[in-house]
This record gives C-alpha cells, structure tokens and sequence, in this order.
C-alpha cells in the first residue's frame, strides 16, 4: 500500500475564517482599538463606544475586529466582567437589521422565534436580555455597507440612540463598525455620522514586505518545515501586491500553490505551483497568446520550457534571450535582435502575460529579470508546441 504525502502540515490554518494569535503588522492598530473599548473593562456600564475599522479588501479588517472580540473577552472575564463580542456579517444577513438582531438574541437565546416581531421589537427584547443577564456586548457589524445600502439610515439611527433612551441605566450596547469605506455614510444623518465617525482605524493596503511576512507566518502554521521555496513566497507577495495588497487573495493562492503540490506528488512548493494556482484564479486567455506574433510565441515557449525545468521566479533577459535562441534553432527561424526582443518583453508585459522588473542587489549592474507568474509552465509550453507544431 503506497503513503500519500503531503506538503500541509495543518491547512486549516489557511482557512478564510481562521484567526491567529498575532496579526502581521496591525498590533498599533489592535492596541488602538482596545484603548478605545478600554472602559468596557475599568467601568462597564458607564458608557457605550462606537469605531469604525476602515480598509480595502484583503486589509485584515475582520481579523482584526475577531482578535480583537477574542481579547476583550479575556480581559474582561479575568476582571469579572459579563461581556460578550458579538460578530455579525451584515452582507450574509441579507443586509436586514431584523436578520441582525435575530442572530444576535439567538446567541443568548438558541430557540428563540424567528417570526411574529419587528426589528425595533427585537432591539427592545435584546436590551432587555442583556439587562436580565447583566451582560454587555459589543456588536461588531461586519460589512456594514449592506445594512445601510439596504435599509439607508434608519437601521444604523435606531442601533445607534438605543442607549439615549436609558441614560440613568448601565449602557449594554456598544459598536465596532467594519466597511470598506466612508462614502456609503454620505446617506445618514449628520448627527449619526460625526458620532460614527470620531473613532476610526484606517488599515492601509500591505506592502510586499508586509505581505511576504504574514505568508511566511501561515507557512510556519500550515506546512511542513521546507517545503515552501523562499522563490515561490516571493511570487505569491508579488501577486497579492498587484491585487492592491490583498493579504487573503495571497493566502488562498498559497493554499492553491500547496494543493498543486500535492496533485503534481512533488515534496515542495515552487514557483511552477504557484504559477499552477494563479491561472486557476485568473487564467489567461488562450486567444491572447495565440494572437502573439510567431517570434512573441517562440519567446514565450523558450520561456516556459527554462521555467518547467527551474525553481526560479524570474530569468534574466540574457538567459531568456539564450531559450528563445534554442527554440529559434529547432524551429528552423533566424531569432531576432536583442532590440526587437526587448519590445516583445515590454508588450507581454503590458497584457499581464509576464512580468519584468529590474534586478536589485545581488547581480552585477541592473538587468531586466522576466517572470511567468501568471500562468503554468508546463501547461504553456504544452499549449505553444501544438499551436507552432513542435509536437
């Protein structure tokens, strides 16, 4: 009986929903946030807080907001106080505020009715269990822009001023806010928005670096020791850069790359895995290839049949020069001049069929460095050599 190996040591440590126990390069804004809700552990009751965390997708705002509720809770049970976080997608509650509040009260209550109430009736009985149980919570509405897109103001007015009414009771409901960004508030009152607005966390987009560093902290998680090659974490970064420093676009391309691995039985992840991953989520088109110049094509071939062959991310322009020369040879075609050649990297480029970046230190001068991130190798080099007939 033959052993099935595999490259993950744990994989559900790239799972979308999971949370670790450190966020890469978001702590200041984690300890922001916590000073923020800093009262619900000194003087629970007192007061209610309302923030907003702000951030394009892929930014670790729900990350962020879970590890967050989880460390709250913490404190706050070591201090003896009752406080629950509450984390709802408005998006996945079809953006209804009864959907909402249904979802919250079950978390107290699992049998409670679905039907027969209205949403401000719901937001009664929800006041009245936190104050039966004596429990605080802080309700974290995650995609907020499908709560006011679907029902404008009113919903987020009435979650707001549900404490106003009790000004001599404990204040039991606090807000964490989570959206992609402030122009969906240009509909709500501007007494709701400036209170909205007084606490914000702007999470920036990921950087390379930052991104080559949260991946390499999920390797460390999910795979056995060594068998992500540092090229091919390299590419992944660079991807998820182009995709405006989507950390999550990264991780699922990682998770891609490993299940690549794992379908091709080889005992690393490389590059060509990722290139496998990366067409799977945005393939290039067969007619943009096809449609290249014979030369362009015989370029691309002597590329993708270098790459098939190497663990490497990027060539330099002289050793794709010299597999262009060698497919030349073996097509019978006289190969073009370094000229012309530049000017196909450039328009390969500018189609997202390679990549081309000038080399940084470590190479004698500056070179042009050629990658094929965004397709397989061997799936281009099969495809090419039934187009061009070298099969």
């Amino acid at each position: 009986m033959s052993s099935y190996f595999t490259v993950f040591k744990d994989e559900s440590k790239l799972d979308i929903n999971y949370i670790p126990a450190r966020l890469s390069h978001r702590d200041s804004q984690l300890n922001l946030l916590t000073r923020f809700f800093q009262f619900a552990i000194e003087s629970p009751g007192k007061m209610a807080q309302r923030v907003l965390i702000v951030g394009k997708v892929g930014t670790g705002k729900t990350a962020l907001a879970k590890l967050f509720g989880l460390k709250i809770m913490q404190m706050t049970a070591e201090k003896g106080v009752n406080l629950r976080y509450v984390h709802v997608n408005c998006r996945e509650r079809k953006g209804s505020l009864f959907m909402i509040l249904q979802q919250v009260i079950l978390d107290f209550y699992p049998h409670f009715p679905r039907r027969g109430y209205s949403s401000e009736e719901l937001l009664q009985m929800l006041i009245q269990v936190l104050d039966e149980q004596n429990v605080f919570v802080i309700l974290a509405l995650d995609e907020l822009e499908a709560l006011i897109e679907n029902e404008g103001a009113d919903a987020l007015y009435k979650v707001t001023r549900i404490n106003e009414s009790r000004l001599k009771s404990a204040q039991r409901i606090s807000l964490l806010g989570v959206l992609r960004g402030l122009e969906v508030l240009s509909v709500l009152d501007e007494s709701t928005r400036s209170t909205l607005q007084r606490n914000i966390i702007f999470l920036e987009d990921y950087s390379k670096s930052q991104l080559r560093d949260i991946l390499a902290a999920r390797v460390a998680l999910a795979f056995k020791n060594g068998v992500v090659l540092d090229e091919a974490l390299d590419l992944i970064a660079e991807l998820a850069e182009k995709e405006g420093g989507n950390a999550r676009y990264g991780i699922e391309l990682l998770w891609r790359a490993g299940k690549y691995a794992d379908a091709s039985a080889a005992s690393e992840v490389a590059p060509e895995c990722v290139r496998h991953a990366s067409s799977s989520v945005y393939p290039v088109q067969k007619d943009a290839v096809f449609s290249l110049g014979l030369h362009e094509q015989l370029f691309l071939l002597g590329l993708a049949r270098r790459f098939k062959k190497s663990k490497d991310a990027y060539l330099t322009m002289g050793e794709a020069e010299e597999a262009y020369r060698i497919v030349c040879e073996e097509y019978g075609e006289k190969p073009r001049r370094h000229t012309q050649l530049w000017k196909y990297v450039n328009n390969l480029t500018a189609v997202d069929i390679v990549k081309s970046k000038v080399s940084s230190d470590g190479l004698r001068g500056k070179t042009t460095l050629i990658g094929l991130p965004y397709v397989s190798a061997a799936e281009l080099e099969r495809e090419l050599s039934k187009r061009l007939g070298l099969q």
